[in-house]
């Protein structure tokens, strides 16, 4: 598919995805500015990236650290650049200072090592918190029974910010019953906000991808993470 065939392939999914999250918006007393659409951008080329910033895309978000680094410079500056893989700690220091926001982060440990870095360069790092909200063993995250424990420790931490909470549910082969796992997620989220904790904002619940984004609008998400579904099916096997 040459690039033309790629900026044709993003219009077309960018406007149909903007009609469905104002849809769902609508669903759940909201407007569609409440709702952020991050760009998933793992493997797309800098020019298709910068071509989806100049036509309506405000927020991208790298899973690898590696190709952070490596599009730095090809990408405009005029983005929001989130963090939104699995972080090694010893790649902290890498990703501090390159994003906005650090999405995943599924640890105590890890949320310190990214205050210091972050306090090493004068700076604090705003970060979500990772929930396990389906208590899968291959994934990392916060269990829910835990989340408010840890969550008094980060709060102490200086150098980050906690702005909200991060969840990617279980795949569910049956319709809808994905819902329970995001209507757990806003229930946490809620009761965290509730409790009005020194350093802990509750602004971000970033929950739903390409297969889910509308179900999880409609039960309180106000970050979606899109990047198949935007941007068409890529190849990640060389990556």
């Amino acid at each position: 598919m040459t690039e033309k065939l790629l900026t044709e392939v993003f219009d077309e999914n960018y406007k149909e995805i903007m009609d469905k999250i104002a849809s769902a918006a609508v669903k759940s007393g909201r407007k569609a500015e409440d709702i952020t659409l991050l760009a998933a951008v793992k493997t797309v080329s800098p020019e298709l990236i910068n071509y989806a910033i100049d036509n309506g895309i405000s927020v991208i978000g790298d899973n690898r650290v590696q190709e952070l680094i490596a599009k730095e410079n090809e990408v405009t500056k005029n983005v929001t650049k989130h963090f939104i893989g699995h972080l090694q700690t010893n790649k902290v220091k890498d990703v501090v200072g390159r994003v906005a926001l650090i999405e995943s982060v599924d640890s105590v440990r890890l949320a310190g090592i990214i205050g210091k870095e972050s306090l090493k360069i004068g700076k604090v790092t705003e970060i979500l918190l990772e929930v396990n909200i389906g208590e899968e063993e291959s994934k990392s995250g916060f269990l829910a029974d835990e989340l408010m424990s840890a969550v008094s420790e980060i709060s102490k931490i200086e150098g980050i910010k906690v702005k909200g909470l991060m969840a990617i549910p279980p795949i569910c082969n049956v319709a809808d019953e994905n819902i329970q796992y995001f209507s757990k997620m806003r229930q946490l989220f809620i009761d965290i906000k509730d409790k009005n904790i020194d350093n802990i904002s509750m602004d971000i619940l970033s929950m739903g991808m390409s297969d889910d984004f509308e179900t999880a609008i409609e039960y309180g998400s106000t970050q979606v993470r899109i990047g198949t579904l935007l941007f068409g099916r890529r190849n990640y096997t060389n990556n």
